[in-house]
């Protein structure tokens, strides 16, 4: 059952970085050109996107209070850390710089590949490089991350 809700919600994140647009690479690079903002080539549609994505998550919060463990699933994986740390803060700067030259990030990039037509090969190859430093990453990571806690677990 957990693959089918995984399979849904994927899909549906996935139609709405399509519809929004933005598995469109020039799309995210027009949002970043604060200059074109005179000449109206800016592009205000991410933040749109954002807010969105806020406004959903603070009722996430909101009502996460008040039920003591999710429909689906075993219990509910919360951050704990609350710190500001050098891995943190590099991998942003590495990720903001990523995102800011390529004009995509994970998400989009995956989403991409069922529509791309023009840059196949560049969204394959992000993607293939994304899955590498996942695997990676694993491989050197013996347990779960210590920011991560398991809330309303169910008996």
């Amino acid at each position: 059952m957990m693959w089918l809700v995984s399979l849904i919600a994927g899909t549906v994140f996935g139609a709405g970085l399509t519809i929004s647009g933005m598995v469109n690479p020039q799309k995210i690079l027009n949002f970043l050109d604060f200059a074109a903002i005179p000449t109206g080539g800016w592009d205000p549609t991410l933040a749109v996107v954002f807010a969105s994505a806020v406004g959903v998550m603070a009722l996430t919060y909101l009502f996460l209070g008040r039920i003591s463990s999710p429909v689906i699933g075993r219990n509910f994986f919360l951050p704990t850390r609350r710190d500001i740390d050098i891995p943190l803060v590099a991998g942003s700067v590495i990720f903001g710089i990523g995102w800011g030259l390529a004009g995509i990030c994970p998400g989009p990039a995956i989403a991409a590949l069922s529509i791309a037509k023009v840059h196949l090969a560049d969204f394959a190859i992000f993607v293939g490089a994304l899955a590498l430093g996942i695997i990676l990453r694993m491989m050197t990571r013996a347990r779960a991350p210590a920011s991560i806690s398991r809330v309303g677990a169910r008996a």
